[in-house]
């Protein structure tokens, strides 16, 4: 009989389990209770913020690089018109020079350099165009003339000196 009444009892293991576990129950819950873990609204507002914050990290990450390329045309700009200045030397006229060498492979793909008409005996303009790769609506085409006066010209009425 008191091995019955030990069995409906139960042992004395399992009453020892049950007295040092106070969240298991017949229910099911878990011996880590109904509190771990996160809940599914806890988890979708983590990721909203999350992809709100790498939408702007994005958008800052794609004005940086349209911003890199443009100094890196500026360069080439200054680069040309440095040739330009060395051929004039040589040759006492603009006219006849050759047309501005690529600026290498980085670039090629977001810049289109080249003259703007043909040079003349003593007046060149030269513009680098962007690209559909580089949507650079701020300053759109940049251009250097014979005098060194630097040019942009992009619908946000920014200014050269903003641009360069």
């Amino acid at each position: 009989i008191q091995r019955q009444a030990g069995f409906l009892a139960g042992t004395h293991e399992e009453q020892l389990m049950a007295t040092s576990m106070p969240h298991a129950s017949i229910k099911g819950l878990s011996a880590f209770g109904s509190s771990a873990g996160f809940t599914l609204l806890e988890l979708m507002i983590v990721v909203a913020i999350v992809a709100i914050l790498a939408t702007i990290a994005y958008a800052s990450y794609q004005n940086q690089i349209i911003k890199s390329r443009r100094a890196a045309a500026t360069t080439c700009l200054q680069e040309r018109a440095q040739f330009m200045e060395r051929y004039y030397t040589t040759n006492l006229t603009y006219a006849g020079a050759p047309d501005p060498a690529s600026c290498g492979q980085d670039l090629d793909p977001f810049y289109t350099v080249a003259f703007n008409g043909t040079p003349g005996a003593k007046t060149y303009l030269i513009q680098a165009t962007p690209t559909a790769s580089q949507p650079d609506g701020k300053c759109a085409t940049l251009g250097i003339n014979a005098q060194g006066v630097r040019s942009a010209s992009g619908s946000y009425s920014a200014t050269p000196e903003q641009c360069w």
